[in-house]
């Protein structure tokens, strides 16, 4: 009796299973053509349940429950998911997927599709970085496309970077050629406003760049920009501000240990203990934090109209650059301002005449940089950290260092401290920061 009760509860289950399940059927055709697709996947989502469809674009396929979600996938096409409910045909018209293969790239020649250029090229829109907090263009391709290695010269404001495709391929120059708007331009493209940029190809290759003869030899970097569209004046003002900070500090000793170091070097070479109690030197002068600007000031306003009818466009544009230097903000600075005006004119159906000027204006003004003695940043590397940013000891003060030579003061003339650990060229940086600022009277 018990065997048949629980048969009877395992036939109800799968008649109840069986209900459950849902058989939905269709076809998938082609949204533009309305044709038949052939060999589209459809998965129920989440599970290994699917199938595919036949000659004529049909299938069936049996889902779990009304909730079930169905996924039909087709390569070159947009998936697309739709959740079952109460439908038992189910009808879908696939959109063809837009590739980077219909792309327009700029060639030596013209302009080709992407798909039917066979060399390497890389295509970089101006939308992706006009919005990068970066003063110069070389610094804003890092990263943007493979075979280009770009590396800042230094954190020096307005400091060019050195651009190499494809790795060094000359012992002379390795500098690629740059193009702007037809035009081979020498010294690089850190004159232009990254807002005025339409686009960025880069020819790696020798078939690519073999039009501009010898001089492409360490690749090509085509520069398009901006022109005027048909319709009405569209004006167009972008702006940033912020701040910049070193993200990073070496971690140096401060002047306990310093002082513990100086006692322990002196002992194992035979001399006497230098300082009787280091413990109360505490954590002496942070010289990284002396010299270093933790809310650098960075900013950029761009003002651009355009606008044109079928015979003539015009774009113009306005841009203002101002980056302060996260050392001594006020020696390190850099200013850019930009103007541009790019129009073209159609007289007849054969002539067409246009013009692309250009002015650009820097004020750079820097620091030292990349230097072991002479930059600020080696000097508070290298100096002592006992030693104070100014000297009020009144033992010191009374010192031959300090009696018997002139020595720099502040604005307030309190003298700088000189370190009696550290000498030659590593100076006190504060100090040779302020001798740079000082300016003699008339």
């Amino acid at each position: 009796m018990r065997q048949r009760q629980l048969l009877l509860l395992l036939l109800l289950f799968c008649v109840y299973s069986l209900q459950a399940q849902i058989k939905i059927s269709g076809q998938v055709t082609e949204s533009s053509t309305n044709t038949p697709l052939a060999g589209v996947t459809i998965l129920e989502k989440g599970l290994s349940n699917g199938a595919f469809t036949g000659e004529d674009g049909r299938y069936e396929v049996t889902v779990q429950n009304a909730e079930a979600v169905l996924v039909f996938t087709y390569i070159g096409y947009n998936p697309e998911e739709v959740t079952v409910g109460t439908q038992t045909t189910i009808n879908i018209a696939l959109v063809e997927e837009i590739s980077d293969l219909d792309e327009v790239v700029i060639v030596g020649y013209g302009t080709q599709k992407k798909s039917v250029v066979t060399g390497a090229i890389s295509k970089i829109k101006g939308d992706d970085l006009k919005d990068m907090p970066v003063p110069q263009i070389s610094q804003a391709l890092s990263g943007r496309t493979s075979g280009i290695r770009v590396t800042s010269n230094s954190g020096q404001p307005g400091e060019g970077a050195t651009v190499r495709i494809r790795g060094t391929s000359s012992i002379n120059s390795s500098e690629p050629l740059y193009v702007v708007d037809g035009v081979p331009i020498g010294g690089g493209i850190d004159y232009l406003n990254m807002d005025d940029i339409e686009s960025i190809e880069v020819l790696k290759d020798a078939a690519s760049a073999s039009i501009y003869g010898a001089r492409s030899a360490a690749g090509v970097i085509l520069v398009t920009t901006k022109q005027g569209k048909k319709g009405g004046m569209q004006v167009n003002y972008n702006a940033y501000y912020g701040t910049q900070a070193p993200w990073k500090k070496l971690a140096l000793l401060n002047a306990t240990e310093y002082a513990t170091l100086m006692n322990e070097s002196s002992v194992a070479s035979g001399g006497d203990i230098l300082f009787a109690d280091p413990a109360s030197l505490g954590e002496g002068t942070d010289w990284q934090d002396a010299v270093f600007n933790n809310n650098a000031p960075i900013q950029n306003q761009q003002l651009s109209l355009s606008a044109g009818t079928d015979r003539s466009q015009y774009y113009i544009s306005f841009g203002y650059f101002d980056q302060s230097g996260i050392v001594s903000e006020a020696q390190s600075r850099y200013q850019r301002f930009t103007t541009r005006f790019n129009s073209t004119h159609k007289v007849t159906k054969r002539i067409t005449f246009g013009n692309n000027v250009a002015y650009t204006r820097t004020k750079s003004t820097g620091v030292s940089t990349n230097s072991e003695f002479g930059s600020p940043l080696g000097r508070a590397v290298n100096i002592d950290p006992i030693t104070p940013i100014l000297e009020t000891d009144p033992d010191v003060l009374n010192s031959a260092v300090f009696t018997n030579f002139p020595v720099v003061k502040n604005e307030d003339g309190i003298p700088y401290g000189i370190s009696n650990y550290v000498t030659s060229e590593v100076l006190n940086p504060v100090a040779a920061l302020s001798i740079q600022l000082y300016k003699p009277p008339n």
